[in-house]
């Protein structure tokens, strides 16, 4: 499909139900592949705003020259909507990392990354140093198919010593199971005093609901980290 072809919502709700079919890895990373070529188109159509509501958290906690110098880890990076969104809020350092080498090629098109990385996260550790990141995200990737809860580690062992990790989950009723056990790995990482918890914000109209059951809009949540 050519991706100058008009997209419809019905296209995009169809080709987002079929994310979660995909049970292996090879599946799933051939799936992005593919998608690459229409998903910003696919996630707009939905109103998928998760990367306007991460980097708008985020933001509140740097000023205007912090923000220009904070270098920013993007975790499951797609085509680049979280730098693209973090650049109009003054962030200037972007590292990617996504398993989908097609999402990847459409993210160094954008010319905001001064290095994209390959990895599965959860099968493979980050493939970054720890301590180097004043900012660690990732949007729209945690759930059951994609990304363990417990790889979340991962996440706070990139950010450096006082720095933030902002993640993003659907609260949708097919993601509360995976978000209770999110949650739990959260907590129990506050416990063991790997960091503390800033803020979570629920916000009720996340995204268009793609599926039958869910009509009009699904709630989601961001969360926010400082690494101790």
């Amino acid at each position: 499909m050519s991706s100058a072809e008009a997209r419809t919502l019905e296209m995009a709700k169809d080709v987002i139900q079929s994310v979660h079919v995909h049970s292996s890895v090879a599946d799933q990373i051939h799936f992005y592949d593919r998608w690459a070529q229409t998903y910003e188109q696919d996630v707009e159509l939905i109103e998928y705003r998760a990367p306007a509501l991460a980097a708008d958290r985020v933001s509140a906690h740097f000023s205007g020259e912090r923000r220009a110098s904070a270098p920013v880890l993007d975790v499951a990076c797609g085509t680049g909507l979280v730098a693209k969104t973090m650049e109009r809020e003054g962030f200037r350092h972007f590292v990617g990392v996504d398993c989908s080498e097609g999402m990847l090629r459409s993210a160094r098109r954008s010319g905001l990354y001064r290095e994209l990385k390959t990895a599965v996260l959860g099968d493979q550790p980050l493939p970054v140093p720890s301590g180097e990141f004043k900012v660690v995200m990732t949007v729209g990737a945690l759930s059951a198919s994609h990304i363990p809860a417990k790889a979340i580690r991962e996440l706070c062992r990139a950010a450096e010593q006082g720095g933030l990790v902002c993640m993003t989950a659907r609260s949708n009723r097919d993601n509360l199971d995976y978000k209770a056990a999110l949650e739990g790995e959260m907590k129990q990482m506050e416990d063991e005093g790997l960091w503390r918890r800033v803020d979570v914000t629920h916000v009720t109209e996340w995204e268009r609901g793609v599926t039958d059951h869910e009509r009009g809009y699904i709630p989601g949540c961001v969360y926010l980290f400082q690494k101790l």
